[in-house]
C-alpha cells in the first residue's frame, strides 16, 4: 500500500502515529516540549478518541490506567518534570501491569531550554523497570509509537516513550499510513488478584518483572530501530574501525557530523544505534563490541548507554575502553549538536581544520525573557511591590509566565522550585522567620494542578501568609490550554467553571478578595488590607492574558509633558516603553493599551491615542 507523505513536527508525528495505532484515550498535562502531541490528537480526532487535559500528570496517568484496565489503548503526555508528579502511580502500575496498550510520553528537555532540570527519563525507565523507546527523528517517532503499543500489549506493561526537544519540535517529511487500526476495548473484567495491589501480589509481580525484562532486552536486540551500521571509507585500512555508539537525536547529529567531515574521516566507522536503552539490547551490543578496542558514545543527557556498555564489557571480560561523558570526552550537561559531535571527533582523531575564524564573529546579543507588553502579571507584581514597600517580605514564586516577575525592574520572585511549591515554601520560611511577610504567587492553572493541597496545609497548620493568585483565565506559558477554571474541555464541551474564590473560601480562608490588577489603586489597597490581617488570606488578581484578549485603545507619550524621569521604565520594565534621547516613547506596535503606565507617570504625560496616534 502506498503511504502518504506529510510535513510534520515531531510531536505531530507522535500524535498521528498514536491515532493510526488505534489509541482510544489520550490524557496529559501541558508542558514544553510535549504539548503539541495532545493538541494534535484533539485536532485530528474523528470523534472516536477521548482527549483531556487533566488537572495534573498524576491524574492523567491514573485516568489512562483505568481505561487501559478496560482494554483501551491509551497515551499519556507530559514533560520530564511532569513524570515526577506522575511517579507515584507509575511505580505501582509497573507492578500491576495493564491490559490495553499504554504509552507514557515523557519529553526530555536537554539544555534545558524551558525546564527546571535536565533529568533523563531513561533513568526512570530502569527505576520503574519499564521499557523505554528513544526516537532519533520525527520519522522514527511516528513508526516507533505504534511499536510501543505493540510491546506494551505483548508484555502487559506500560512503556515509556522519550523524545527530546529537537525530535519534538523538529520537522520532517513523514510517510504516514492513514489506515487507522481499530481497537475495540473488551471492558473491565473484575479480577482482584490482578488489579488490587496487595504486598504479596507485588512481591510475586516483582519476580515476574525480573524474569521478564531480560527477555525484552533479547527481543530488543532484533528490534528494527536498534542496529549496527558500517560506514566504510574508500582507501581506509582494513580492520581499522572507529566504533561509535549513539542513541536518540545524537544518532542524527553523528550522521550529519560524519557527512560534514567527509574525507577528513580516514577510518572506517561502525555505529551501534540504540533506540531502547532499557532493557538494554545486550546481545546486539556484544556483536558490536566483539572486535572493538575503543568505543565512543554520544547520547543525551546522562551516560546511560555508556554505562551499559561498560557493564557488558566487565560482565563478559572484554578489554574495551569506553569513552564519553564519564571520562570528559563528551560534555556532561546540555544538548549535543552536529558541531559538538564534530568537535569531539576532531579532537579524538587529531583533525586540524586550520585557523579558527570564529573569534571574528561577534556574539549574539542577549535577549532575556520578559513579561509581554500589557501582561496583567506585571500590574499584579507592581501592586504587591508597592503595598509591601518598607516591609520585610519574601516573594515565593512558581512555574509559569509569572516566573518572569524575577526580572528587573520588578524583582518580585525570590524563590522558584516546582509547580505548587510557592505556597509551601512560603510556609517553611514563615516557620523560621515569623516576622517576615510571606507572599506566595501562583497562576490559575497551577493552582488547580498542584496548589490546592499546599493551601489546605497552610490553613490546617495555622500559617501566616498571603496567597496571590494570578488568574489570567488560561494556561499561558504552554500555549493557552483550557483548565478547570475556563469552563471548556479539550473535547470542546462546555463545563462548569470552577471558582478559585469559592475553593479558597471552602478551604477556610476568611479573607479572599478579587480585584483587577490594572486598577492599580484598588489593587494596592487590597494587598495592604490583606497584609494587615492574620492567617492565610488571598488576593486574586483577575485579568485575561494579553495574548487572548487585547484592549482596543493604545497609549502615547506627550513630549511636552514628559519630564524624562523614566519612572515608567525604571519601575515597570514594559517592553513597549522605550527611551528616545532624554524623553520616553511608546512603541505603537507593542502597546496593547493596558493603561498601567498612565497610573505610574507622575506628570500624567501618558494618554490614550486615536488610530492616527493623536493624544486624547
Amino acid at each position: 500500500m502506498e503511504l502518504k507523505k506529510e510535513f510534520l513536527m515531531g510531536n505531530e508525528a507522535i500524535a498521528l502515529g498514536a491515532i493510526h495505532a488505534g489509541v482510544n484515550l489520550v490524557a496529559g498535562y501541558p508542558g514544553t516540549p510535549s504539548t503539541e502531541i495532545l493538541e494534535t490528537v484533539a485536532k485530528r480526532n474523528n470523534g472516536d478518541i477521548y482527549v483531556e487535559w487533566s488537572v495534573n500528570e498524576k491524574a492523567a496517568l491514573e485516568v489512562a490506567a483505568g481505561a487501559s484496565y478496560a482494554g483501551a489503548r491509551t497515551l499519556v503526555t507530559m514533560k520530564q518534570v511532569g513524570l515526577n508528579v506522575a511517579s507515584d502511580p507509575l511505580m505501582s502500575l509497573a507492578y500491576v501491569g495493564i491490559k490495553g496498550g499504554m504509552v507514557i510520553v515523557s519529553a526530555d528537555d536537554p539544555g534545558p531550554i524551558s525546564s527546571q532540570t535536565e533529568q533523563d527519563t531513561r533513568h526512570f525507565a530502569a527505576f520503574a523497570k519499564l521499557p523505554v523507546f528513544d526516537p532519533s527523528s520525527p520519522e522514527e517517532a511516528y513508526d516507533m509509537i505504534g511499536d510501543a503499543f505493540e510491546y506494551s500489549e505483548k508484555y502487559n506493561t506500560p512503556v515509556l516513550f522519550r523524545p527530546t526537544t529537537r525530535v519534538c519540535h523538529g520537522c520532517a517529511s513523514v510517510k504516514v499510513n492513514e489506515n487507522i487500526k481499530k481497537n475495540v476495548p473488551e471492558g473491565f473484567i473484575k479480577d482482584t488478584q490482578r488489579w488490587v495491589i496487595f504486598p504479596r501480589t507485588s512481591y510475586l509481580n516483582h519476580l515476574k518483572i525480573e524474569n521478564r525484562n531480560p527477555k525484552i532486552g533479547e527481543d530488543f536486540s532484533s528490534y528494527r530501530f536498534n542496529w549496527i551500521e558500517d560506514c566504510p571509507k574508500e582507501g581506509a585500512e582494513s580492520g581499522n574501525w572507529l566504533h561509535i555508539a549513539a542513541s536518540g537525536i545524537s544518532y542524527a547529529y553523528l550522521k550529519e557530523a560524519l557527512k560534514c567531515m567527509g574525507d577528513n574521516i580516514s577510518r572506517n566507522v561502525r555505529i551501534l544505534k540504540i533506540a531502547t536503552a532499557y532493557p538494554f539490547p545486550e546481545k546486539l551490543a556484544l556483536e558490536f563490541l566483539k572486535d572493538a578496542s575503543e568505543v565512543l558514545v554520544f547520547e543525551e543527557l546522562d551516560p546511560v548507554v555508556e554505562r551499559e556498555l561498560v557493564y557488558i564489557c566487565g560482565k563478559h571480560n572484554l578489554k574495551v575502553t569506553v569513552k564519553g561523558k564519564s571520562d570528559g570526552t563528551v560534555q556532561a550537561a546540555g544538548e549535543n549538536s552536529v558541531e559538538s559531535v564534530q568537535s569531539v571527533l576532531n579532537s579524538l582523531l587529531n583533525i586540524n581544520y586550520g585557523e579558527d575564524v570564529s573569534g571574528d564573529i561577534p556574539p549574539m546579543p542577549a535577549r532575556p525573557p520578559v513579561l509581554c507588553a500589557g501582561c496583567p502579571h506585571r500590574a499584579s507584581f507592581y501592586a504587591v511591590k508597592q503595598a509591601a514597600k518598607g516591609k520585610k517580605a519574601v516573594f515565593s514564586g512558581d512555574i509559569g509566565c509569572y516566573t518572569l516577575g524575577n526580572s528587573q525592574p520588578l524583582d518580585m520572585v525570590d524563590t522558584c522550585l516546582c509547580m505548587g511549591a510557592d505556597v509551601t515554601i512560603a510556609q517553611g520560611i514563615h516557620r523560621i522567620e515569623p516576622d517576615t511577610l510571606n507572599f506566595a504567587f501562583i497562576g490559575d492553572s497551577t493552582f488547580f494542578a498542584s496548589g490546592i493541597t499546599g493551601v489546605i496545609n497552610a490553613v490546617y497548620n495555622k500559617t501566616d501568609m498571603i496567597l496571590i493568585v494570578l488568574d489570567n483565565s488560561t494556561t499561558a506559558m504552554t500555549g493557552h490550554q483550557p483548565h478547570p477554571g475556563t469552563g471548556v474541555t479539550m473535547m470542546k464541551e462546555i463545563s462548569q467553571k470552577i471558582s478559585i474564590e469559592n475553593i479558597l473560601k471552602a478551604i477556610g480562608l476568611a479573607y479572599v478578595k478579587t480585584v483587577d490588577p490594572f486598577c492599580l489603586e484598588e489593587a494596592v489597597a487590597a494587598v495592604k488590607e490583606a497584609a494587615g490581617k492574620d492567617g492565610v488570606r488571598a488576593v486574586i488578581f483577575k485579568s485575561p492574558c494579553i495574548a487572548i484578549s487585547k484592549p482596543l485603545k493604545k497609549f502615547n507619550v506627550s513630549k511636552e509633558d514628559c519630564i524624562g524621569c523614566k519612572k515608567c521604565i525604571r519601575e515597570l520594565g514594559c517592553p513597549a516603553i522605550v527611551r528616545n534621547g532624554g524623553k520616553v516613547e511608546i512603541e505603537d506596535s507593542l502597546c496593547f493599551g493596558c493603561g498601567l503606565c498612565t497610573q505610574v507617570c507622575p506628570k500624567g504625560a501618558i494618554c490614550s491615542s486615536d488610530k492616527e496616534g493623536n493624544l486624547k
